[in-house]
């Protein structure tokens, strides 16, 4: 879903990043409230506070969607799902789960909570806008409060339609689960509600287009063309969830293992292994142990004319619980360990002893043979 990330901070845990495409959106939101919003609504006021007003109403929608999202990561935490972090992006921001919720009652709390939160901030805004409008807050600061109240209400509201993956839609599909008992049927209905509710957005965004209001049909159906999108990638994750489920790494780990030695050079790691097996990670072995590993972001941080002075056992990293998983564990743990962590490649191990390599490829190959066999 996301490019280039830049990291922020880190609060409870959850670290907190930014999407360059955030960038973007917070340059044309300060524009628009600068030179549309608030010169139309408050009128009479300079051109410069009029963009310190654009400033604050951008950087107080950007405080909002990192609360909307700390309070779905909290619940979710809380209910002991795996989450990777925050990232504000140019549709607005996503915490990143590395599960599916364990139950329609998590479901439902962890969907729930973020426009109840976005309500608080609405109400709590407006609130401080209506305490100072007749004492001690100027215009501008009237200004900026009744902005942040009327957009955390916008945001409660749009995120309680029922259209999957909208906060709405997980509420929709936790009571179709709850229902019925099956997320995959549930799953199926609200990522269709979501599907049909993108392609309304595009219909209304190019009605838009046509009608003269053209940055605004372009934003209708880049919203339409993300949810539907979003709805089909999550109705295809739960199909390969199901599908893997149940199967051990075992099954479809690769044996035949090719290691390298810490004596190795970094150049002859580059090219006997990297270019000959086009592998990103390689286990890092001393007569039948394991030591640890070696990825191509290790190479990286070596300067290409250090390649021959310095040894893959410089370099490597040790063994970690990000990096092994066991032979018995379940095919969906291991997706949800790649998916979480960004390794492509995980050692299978039993103790401190080597005995296989699974890799996305390999969970993506199996996948696509059991569905062919089995439906």
């Amino acid at each position: 879903m996301f490019g280039k990330r830049i990291k922020l901070f880190k609060l409870l845990g959850f670290e907190v990043s930014l999407d360059f495409s955030w960038i973007f959106i917070a340059i044309l939101i300060a524009w628009s409230l600068s030179e549309g919003f608030f010169p139309y609504y408050f009128q009479d006021l300079s051109t410069q506070a009029y963009w310190i007003m654009g400033i604050l109403g951008a950087l107080g929608l950007f405080a909002s969607i990192i609360v909307h999202e700390f309070a779905h990561s909290l619940v979710a935490r809380h209910y002991g799902l795996p989450m990777k972090g925050i990232t504000l992006f140019i549709f607005g921001g996503v915490a990143e789960m590395g599960d599916e919720p364990a139950s329609p009652k998590v479901e439902f709390l962890m969907a729930i909570v973020g426009p109840v939160t976005s309500l608080l901030l609405a109400a709590l805004f407006y609130w401080f806008a209506a305490l100072g409008k007749e004492s001690i807050w100027s215009t501008p600061v009237f200004g900026v409060l009744q902005y942040l109240g009327f957009i955390n209400g916008i945001l409660a509201a749009f995120n309680l339609l029922p259209a999957f993956p909208l906060d709405g839609g997980r509420v929709l599909r936790s009571i179709l689960w709850a229902i019925k008992k099956n997320l995959r049927w549930a799953t199926r209905i609200s990522a269709n509600i979501g599907i049909a509710f993108g392609i309304l957005l595009i219909v209304l965004g190019v009605l838009q287009v046509l009608r003269g209001n053209v940055i605004g049909g372009i934003w209708w159906v880049l919203i339409g063309m993300f949810l539907q999108g979003a709805a089909r990638m999550s109705y295809q994750q739960i199909l390969t969830r199901q599908a893997l489920e149940g199967e051990p790494v075992s099954r479809f780990m690769k044996r035949s293992l090719i290691t390298v030695s810490p004596s190795l050079s970094v150049k002859e790691l580059v090219e006997d292994y990297i270019y000959t097996y086009h592998h990103k990670l390689f286990p890092v072995m001393a007569d039948g142990k394991l030591l640890g590993y070696v990825t191509t972001r290790q190479v990286q941080e070596v300067p290409r004319s250090e390649w021959p002075q310095h040894t893959v056992g410089e370099i490597r990293l040790a063994s970690s619980p990000d990096i092994t998983i066991s032979p018995q564990a379940d095919a969906v743990e291991a997706l949800a360990q790649i998916s979480r962590t960004g390794n492509s490649r995980l050692l299978v191990t039993e103790g401190d002893r080597l005995v296989g390599i699974v890799s996305l490829k390999d969970l993506m190959d199996f996948l696509s043979m059991k569905v062919e066999l089995e439906g």
